[in-house]
């Protein structure tokens, strides 16, 4: 597959890994893994990183969530949300607007794939949207 596929990493990817969310894990962090190694390309949406740092600041302090953004931060890149990527998710009109917004900031960002758990919310995207172990599977056969 190589550096040259990129992707866009949903939110819930990323907990299961700091979180060690099961039964999520393994599959999660062979996609981590693989972003970390530069076998693929990996970016999270812009506002994926503010829910996150929200996130994690509850379940561990601020201090530690700096951290763990921090770490994110060294191993994905940041898909931008801007206006574009607002209006494209408005027209959508799909119930869930962040995951329109998702798709469209992955579609913006040039993602080969968006890999997620809830690939069922993202009918009719512009973006082949993945499972992480189907992604794992296509890793392994390339």
């Amino acid at each position: 597959m190589g550096g040259d596929v990129r992707v866009l990493v949903d939110l819930n990817i990323v907990l299961d890994v700091l979180e060690n969310r099961e039964p999520h894990f393994l599959d999660s962090v062979r996609v981590w893994t693989a972003i970390d190694k530069g076998k693929v390309d990996g970016c999270l949406a812009a506002h994926s990183l503010t829910t996150l740092f929200y996130i994690m600041r509850q379940r561990v302090g601020s201090k530690q969530a700096t951290k763990l953004l921090a770490q994110t931060l060294n191993i994905f890149s940041v898909a931008p949300v801007d206006e574009k990527v607002i209006r494209q998710a408005v027209l959508l009109d799909w119930n869930d607007f962040e995951d329109a917004v998702q798709i469209c900031a992955a579609a913006q960002a040039g993602a080969d794939y968006l890999i997620t758990r809830n690939v069922k919310d993202f009918k009719g995207g512009s973006v082949p949207v993945i499972m992480p172990a189907a992604f794992g599977s296509l890793l392994k056969s390339e």
